[in-house]
């Protein structure tokens, strides 16, 4: 095992919109030498921010990852940072990017401290097990909070955080910190100098209780996480170095225990150098991590594989880019192993064999080109053709599939149309890259129509990629009206015997099956299938064909062709001809049944439901909430944030279509909304009715 891999930090910096992710990342470009000037987002000219579509709109959309390098302790760290989107339309490029690090950097601004956003982004990296570090940043902003924020994370987000800094002042006045474990105050030189120079000074006189008190919280929390360190503690605190201390809190963050927090002001250039000697000190390297566990495919066995370049090849594919020049770039996260440019390596999911033609080193969308990547690194190749996000890349003779990653479903779609018959053909191919790319874009054709609908996470999603379709690719679309993507779902059991035959001269179709269909577990979405048959009465080659014949038939629900959300099939019994039967007449006699049965079952329609977070002076509270109230909207929290008012509403997807510009209207442009998808509901019967008549054109019964 190389001794780079314990000087190597994979980390993904992550945040509510606006906390200062890329600027952040922009500063630590800067300081490490990666850049020699600092881009800035409001100009779109931060590096990471490369899109056409970024740089406008001052947002990050898709996940950029960047390789750079700081000494800490006379040691050279390098550092591979995965700068993700704020924006909850985009938090596929978030949970992409936490399955493959090793660490993160949570951005909290300091006057909005932990918002809506910042939640999911937690607890994203909380499904990952992602030791993080927390950064709260913009001190210089008027209304700037930091202890306040440290309780917030406390509350909100259920974590234990401990500072190892405390800001000296705050706002206009926020001019360094101090280091509590040095007992010493940093102060950064004017703005001139780019915040490269910092000064060590004597802590201010009025602040030497506030310091004792913090310091000896944070000694007390790291101290009691450990017995023999408490006992020492305890005895004698001296005995206790520094370098031991935070040799433990290092333990800590590993161990998910604790989350140091540090403060600074990006933008200003002040805090940043503490942060990567932070991320050098407390974020675990690859080998912390340890292994990775993984099936193999053939045995479907467990398997481990070590982060060493001595172990079989292992690596994932987390994100799938198209590059005007190089083509198809598919990142990956290398486990174990080496990867090689001209090497051929396995697909588990496919079974193929693929060759990797060749391999950058990736900064933002500039490529430099690499022979070799060892295990515990990040890179992008270049060759590989039926790989999707998720999939593994292995060695072909030490096949294992390392566990995949989880999407969410969109929620709202919209019909296009190329605008000129030329443009036909450029669609089709423009679509599948971009659905190739991003795993919650999703590209059908509806079957009575013939249209295309294409769906995604929100309005924003949407919008940005018919503008991709336009600049990158030189389509031009007309687009309908944006949909709700509906659902249907079972609420009684039904049972069901469905016999298909079909003789055609020679050889004919037969098939019989007896079903039950109830609505699925709770916890469960798709299809969950359970085979009952005894006794052979359905030969098992079959039972697969079966099961296929439902999953597709769940795509189409029986009220308006909308997907079945989860459906529960229990095959019962059945019969087979020994000349007659086969794989197909099963998967035929699975959809007819399908049909049949849920044409006499009771069936709801459900509507995505998603959570919403105001922010509004109190004078046009009465107005925002009066609003909602108009939109079958459901209050579920309120709070107070010195003169500002949160509401926090529950409110159908349906109901929200342009909601940013009523919300302006309503309260001068003063309030902020951002909103998430929450969960599925039923639709009430009156507006289920109306769905179903647009949907269908035809009337229907009460």
């Amino acid at each position: 095992m190389s001794s780079e891999l314990k000087h190597t930090r994979n980390i993904g910096i992550m945040a509510h919109i606006d906390a200062g992710k890329t600027t952040t990342t922009e500063r630590i470009l800067f300081y490490t030498g990666t850049s020699h000037k600092m881009g800035e987002v409001h100009d779109g000219t931060a590096t990471m921010d490369w899109m056409v579509q970024e740089q406008e709109r001052g947002i990050t959309i898709t996940a950029a990852s960047t390789t750079t390098f700081w000494n800490y302790n006379d040691q050279k760290y390098k550092i591979n940072i995965i700068d993700t989107p704020g924006h909850v339309d985009f938090t596929v490029e978030v949970e992409r990017s936490l399955r493959v690090l090793d660490g993160a950097i949570a951005i909290f601004c300091a006057v909005g401290g932990v918002e809506p956003q910042s939640e999911t982004v937690w607890r994203q990296a909380d499904k990952y097990n992602v030791p993080r570090i927390a950064f709260v940043n913009k001190m210089d902003r008027p209304g700037a909070d930091f202890f306040g924020v440290v309780q917030q994370i406390r509350e909100k987000l259920g974590a234990k955080p401990v500072p190892l800094q405390i800001p000296i002042g705050s706002e206009d006045s926020f001019i360094g910190l101090i280091d509590l474990i040095e007992r010493r105050a940093i102060v950064w030189e004017p703005d001139e100098t780019l915040g490269m120079k910092y000064h060590y000074t004597e802590i201010p006189a009025d602040m030497v209780d506030e310091v004792e008190e913090w310091r000896e919280k944070l000694i007390e929390s790291v101290c009691e996480l450990d017995d023999d360190l408490l006992e020492r503690f305890l005895e004698d605190r001296t005995s206790i170095t520094v370098e031991e201390f935070m040799d433990h809190t290092r333990k800590a963050v590993i161990g998910h225990r604790i989350v140091p927090v540090l403060c600074g002001a990006s933008f200003k250039n002040k805090g940043i150098q503490r942060l990567l000697d932070a991320v050098c000190c407390l974020l675990p390297s690859p080998v912390d991590i340890g292994s990775v566990k993984g099936v193999n495919p053939y045995t479907e066995k467990t398997e481990e594989r070590n982060p060493d370049e001595k172990e079989p090849l292992a690596a994932l594919a987390f994100k799938i880019a198209t590059d005007p020049y190089v083509g198809r770039l598919v990142y990956l996260r290398v486990y174990s192993g080496v990867v090689k440019s001209g090497i051929t390596v396995l697909n588990p999911r496919t079974g193929k064999k693929d060759r990797i033609n060749r391999l950058y080193q990736m900064h933002a969308n500039k490529q430099y080109p690499k022979e070799v990547i060892e295990a515990g690194d990040i890179c992008a190749a270049v060759g590989l053709k039926e790989i999707a996000t998720g999939d593994t890349i292995c060695d072909i003779k030490h096949p294992i599939s390392l566990e995949t990653m989880s999407f969410p479903e969109p929620v709202i779609g919209i019909a296009i149309e190329p605008k000129t018959q030329a443009d036909v053909d450029r669609l089709g191919m423009a679509l599948n890259k971009l659905a190739e790319e991003d795993p919650t874009f999703r590209v059908k054709t509806d079957e009575d129509s013939g249209q295309t609908i294409i769906s995604g996470m929100g309005e924003l999603h949407l919008e940005i990629l018919m503008d991709r379709l336009r600049r990158e690719f030189n389509v031009d679309c007309n687009q309908g009206a944006p949909q709700v993507s509906y659902k249907e779902a079972l609420v009684n059991t039904v049972s069901h015997r469905e016999v298909f035959k079909k003789q055609t001269g020679g050889r004919g179709k037969y098939a019989d099956i007896e079903v039950e269909f109830a609505p699925a577990d709770n916890g469960v979405s798709g299809l969950q299938f359970i085979d009952q048959v005894k006794g052979g009465n359905v030969p098992r080659e079959y039972i697969p064909s079966v099961e296929k014949g439902f999953r597709d038939a769940i795509r189409n629900g029986v009220l308006a062709s909308f997907p079945m959300e989860s459906l529960k099939v229990i095959l019962k019994d059945g019969s087979y001809h020994p000349v007659d039967s086969d794989s197909l007449s099963f998967e035929i006699a699975a959809k007819q049944a399908f049909k049949h049965a849920l044409k006499k079952a009771s069936i709801r329609l459900l509507e995505p439901v998603m959570s919403i977070e105001v922010v509004t002076p109190e004078e046009y509270m009465g107005d925002v909430i009066g609003d909602f109230n108009r939109r079958r909207g459901q209050i579920t929290g309120m709070e107070s944030k010195a003169s500002s008012r949160i509401i926090k509403v529950n409110v159908p997807l349906a109901e929200m279509f342009g909601y940013v510009t009523v919300l302006r209207t309503l309260t001068s442009g003063r309030a902020t909304s951002s909103m998430e998808f929450s969960h599925y509901a039923e639709v009430p019967q009156e507006i289920a009715i109306e769905v179903i008549e647009k949907t269908t054109g035809t009337k229907t019964l009460v």
